[in-house]
């Protein structure tokens, strides 16, 4: 299982950006998919994550409005639009992946993932 994050760059406050995942192997392995990130002496945080069957979605409440979630089950990619960005926006952004669906917005919660990618840089900055 290997999973590529992509999209990130430096950006301006207000901006845009929008990142991607790629997994290997088949959209069934990864009945939930999810973003998360790390700000430099913080601790990791979930951002967004998404089912794939229900197409459930869930947003830590610093993002709701601003960034949407998204995947394509046929080409085994996850998504995430990030709009009006702000300086506190500035982290590593992971996507992580897991076989089975967990409760509710507990899948925010980065115990339930062993599957990570390698991480992009997002900077927002002026």
């Amino acid at each position: 299982v290997q999973l590529q994050a992509s999209g990130g760059g430096l950006v301006q406050p207000g901006g845009s950006l929008r990142l991607s995942c790629a997994a290997s192997g088949s959209s069934w392995d990864y009945s939930l998919m999810a973003w998360f990130r790390q700000a430099p002496g913080k601790e990791r945080e979930g951002v967004s994550c998404i089912s794939r069957g229900t197409g459930t979605l869930y947003y830590t409440d610093s993002v709701k409005g601003r960034f949407t979630i998204s995947r394509d089950n046929a080409k085994n990619m996850v998504y995430l639009q990030m709009n009006s960005l702000k300086p506190e926006d500035t982290a590593v952004y992971y996507c992580a992946a897991r076989m089975h669906r967990v409760p509710g917005s507990t899948c925010l919660n980065s115990i339930h993932y062993v599957n990570w990618g390698q991480g992009t840089l997002v900077t927002v900055s002026s």
